[in-house]
């Protein structure tokens, strides 16, 4: 079965939007439990003023992990969008060092239609 390039492109740019709010909602995620941590630490008496240090540390190994994988997806965007251009089948301009985000009506229909 073929794919047409509109298709393919409409395809691309939904799954690339939901991989990159992906991300930033595993951020927020492991930012509320940072702070769930910190706060339980400081509120319950059994725990010392270091008690899960260790576990803190490896939560914000996780943190960076994201964050090189947002660096990581930024860079596959950015050489969809080339190549988008190249073929003939860019959706959009994508804003320079700015996350695709949702463009407000823009070919909804089509988007459906490829899902």
């Amino acid at each position: 079965m073929t794919m047409t390039m509109p298709v393919a492109g409409l395809r691309i740019t939904r799954d690339l939007r939901a991989a990159e709010a992906a991300l930033d909602e595993a951020l927020l995620k492991h930012n509320a439990l940072f702070a769930t941590l910190l706060t339980a630490r400081q509120n319950i008496e059994e725990a010392g003023p270091f008690s899960g240090h260790e576990v803190l540390l490896r939560l914000v190994k996780s943190q960076q992990t994201l964050l090189a994988a947002g660096s990581d997806l930024a860079r596959v965007h950015g050489g969809l969008s080339d190549m988008g251009r190249e073929m003939g089948a860019a959706i959009h301009d994508c804003p320079p060092n700015q996350p695709m985000g949702f463009i407000e009506g823009e070919g909804e229909d089509l988007v459906r239609a490829a899902a």
